[in-house]
């Protein structure tokens, strides 16, 4: 008698199969590792990821040339604004030949920096984009939009709330008729405005860092005693006076921004 042929459904044409599209599926792997493998640039060497720093720093001052050059038309006009709180230009008083310009650059420079700093947050992050793991990039690319929402809102926060509780109690202090110069009123305000804005950026500098699992919310607790010394040294080097007012006045919101940064890294 010959032998029965095998039923198509039979148990060992099932494991037959399975094992066909088994070792296919591995075959399909091993071609892909091959393929990505192919695909992964070699290392970088010191002098290649100097020359990329290189080139990243050269876009960034292209940029900051463009957009400082930029700000001079309109810094007329922001000097204006800034100088509304104590009723305008015609409430400062010069007295040096070259007073008036100094505040105009500083206001001009300053303009520049804060347009394009999107850009130069760009550049960091496309040089030390390619060492991140994916994950850590998505994080990263994140990054740009939450920072300059962080650093208007911390803009503000020192345009609305600090400038109008600071400057009546300065000028009016002990009675003593005040009329600010130039380029002291322009550094206080503009000093205040952008370092606030930038120190608004520390609770979202320390999530991310969080969340990557560079830091914990037990180490920034146990290191409260470095981050008030630091805060500190942060708010002598933003006032433009050294008096303890002064420095109080940027301290505070500093340290409300730690414990917030605290927060933030237990929920990272």
């Amino acid at each position: 008698m010959g032998a029965t042929p095998a039923l198509p459904n039979a148990p060992g044409e099932r494991t037959r199969k399975r094992r066909s599209v088994l070792t296919y599926l591995l075959g399909f792997g091993r071609v892909r590792r091959r393929t990505a493998a192919a695909a992964t640039p070699e290392a970088m060497t010191v002098l290649e990821h100097l020359e990329e720093l290189r080139t990243r720093i050269f876009k960034a001052g292209i940029a900051l040339a463009v957009t400082t050059t930029l700000s001079f038309a309109f810094a007329t006009q922001l000097v204006d604004f800034l100088t509304a709180p104590i009723g305008g230009r015609a409430a400062l008083v010069s007295i040096e030949v070259t007073e008036n310009i100094s505040a105009f650059v500083r206001v001009a420079l300053l303009a520049g920096v804060v347009l394009g700093l999107p850009f130069l947050l760009y550049q960091a992050i496309a040089y030390i984009a390619p060492g991140l793991t994916l994950r850590e990039r998505r994080w990263l690319y994140l990054f740009i939009p939450a920072a300059m929402v962080f650093f208007v809102s911390g803009v503000a926060f020192a345009w609305f709330v600090m400038v109008p509780t600071a400057l009546p109690f300065l000028i009016n202090f002990l009675g003593i008729p005040n009329h600010p110069r130039p380029l002291n009123y322009i550094g206080f305000v503009t000093s205040l405005l952008f370092w606030i804005g930038m120190s608004f950026e520390m609770p979202l500098v320390i999530y991310f860092m969080a969340k990557l699992k560079w830091v914990t919310a037990g180490q920034l607790i146990r290191s409260w005693r470095y981050a008030f010394m630091g805060i500190a040294t942060a708010a002598a080097v933003i006032t433009p006076t050294a008096d303890p007012l002064n420095m109080g006045l940027v301290m505070v919101p500093l340290l409300v921004l730690y414990l917030i940064s605290i927060a933030l890294a237990r929920i990272a």
